[in-house]
């Protein structure tokens, strides 16, 4: 039972209103509420809740306009908007201006009742995602595992989440549609989440949940579809982030086609070493996959993590290839980040025909023709290699926790990566 926290309820529909309150009066919150905006700051004033639901869509002042007011005169107290006829560009305008959270009606009873947990700072009555048991190798029950398949491994690291909500726009790289994420923290042993608006069905970016790699890396469980996830789980990967709940809606934005905005939105929002350890993935011997066409790739014992590339193209591109190692999140966002998508001319009608690169534009991508680069500059002169690493290193986190090893590719993709994924999940019993 809750000890007696307020929550004021605003919505214009009597039916909402009463549904939530007997939902949170059973779970023991005090429950105050209003039918429009007219009273709330009165409320307020007088009852000084610590928390509000607020609807959005209300005569007179809407949400939006009322949540400006509140954060102007309230900016400690935290506001959970909900609605039913929002989308990814309504919350990410609502997170941006202060909201803890945005649910969509209706309401699912888990959902809200993990928002407002977390809005408060109170454990959740259960764990905070409903796959906790599907993966439960990616920050906690397995992680023993990493320093058995390691002899002589590097004392637990510690599991990260942000210290506060942050969002990001864009557009869909395949999709085309307009799209955004918003970053929530998470408490330990969580994982790294994709969720809906709603937040009541999540997809854990695991191996297992892998739908497709055809030139980007797609992520499914429970009717839920998550498109182009490997930038942004790079930039996880490098940053050390374990526990998160990323709200989607179809595609991750691709935004200039490499991860440096994503780089920005963590450092941004600030990162909380929490007290749970975790474990890096150990790699004990040589794997590797071969691929038709002379593709292949395969990770080796090493020190440290680190990835080279080999491309060959015909001209203008011709041979690339590049080394990374990692030393910490300040190598990646100098060295990878940067890095952007690429394509060739003469492939966009066929990715056209499949549905995909809707949201292609001359300032998202590397373009390619037969005999130049036709829309900007290389940021590297092995800008293409550097491009494919990074490609890897988001790949690489769908074991839900860091590898040490070197990995080593000719002319791969996607379907190669996840390919040598399950081969060490297979070798090494994760």
């Amino acid at each position: 039972m809750v000890d007696g926290k307020t929550i004021l309820v605003v919505d214009d529909e009597e039916r909402v209103r009463d549904s939530v309150r007997e939902i949170l009066t059973d779970e023991g919150y005090r429950v105050i509420e209003a039918p429009d905006a007219r009273d709330v700051l009165g409320l307020i004033e007088k009852n000084t809740p610590d928390l509000v639901l607020l609807d959005i869509w209300m005569p007179e002042l809407d949400g939006i306009g009322l949540l400006k007011e509140l954060k102007e005169q309230r900016p400690a107290l935290p506001v959970i908007m909900i609605s039913g006829h929002g989308n990814i560009q309504t919350a990410v305008t609502a997170t941006k201006i202060g909201a803890f959270d945005f649910i969509e009606k209706p309401l699912s009873l888990d959902a809200l009742l993990t928002a407002i947990r977390r809005a408060l700072g109170e454990p959740s009555a259960r764990a905070p995602i409903a796959a906790a048991d599907e993966v439960n190798g990616l920050a906690g029950a397995k992680s023993a595992r990493g320093s058995r398949s390691g002899k002589g491994g590097r004392p637990s690291l510690r599991q990260k989440t942000l210290k506060k909500s942050v969002v990001v726009a864009g557009q869909g790289l395949h999709t085309g549609r307009k799209t955004g994420i918003i970053l929530h923290p998470l408490p330990a042993n969580s994982g790294i989440l994709f969720s809906g608006i709603s937040g009541d069905t999540t997809v854990p970016a695991h191996l297992d949940y892998v739908c497709s790699t055809g030139y980007a890396t797609s992520l499914q469980g429970k009717g839920m579809v998550v498109g182009t996830v490997e930038h942004f789980l790079a930039t996880l990967h490098a940053y050390g982030i374990s526990n998160l709940l990323v709200k989607i809606e179809g595609e991750i934005p691709i935004l200039d086609g490499s991860a440096l905005e994503f780089c920005q939105l963590i450092e941004e929002a600030g990162i909380e070493e929490q007290a749970s350890a975790w474990s890096e993935i150990v790699i004990d011997r040589t794997y590797r996959v071969d691929a038709e066409g002379g593709e292949w790739i395969m990770i080796e014992p090493a020190e440290s993590f680190g990835a080279r590339y080999i491309l060959h193209y015909p001209k203008p591109v011709g041979t690339q290839e590049y080394t990374y190692v990692s030393h910490g999140p300040q190598s990646f966002k100098s060295e990878i980040a940067p890095a952007r998508t690429f394509g060739f001319v003469r492939e966009i009608e066929k990715l056209e025909k499949m549905g995909l690169v809707n949201g292609g534009r001359l300032s998202n991508c590397i373009l390619i023709d037969d005999e130049r680069i036709i829309n900007t500059d290389l940021r590297y002169k092995e800008e293409l290699a550097r491009h494919k690493i990074l490609d890897i290193i988001g790949d690489f986190y769908l074991l839900g926790r860091p590898i040490r090893g070197m990995i080593t590719a000719h002319m791969t993709g996607h379907r190669d990566n996840i390919a040598l994924l399950r081969e060490i999940r297979q070798g090494m019993g994760l």
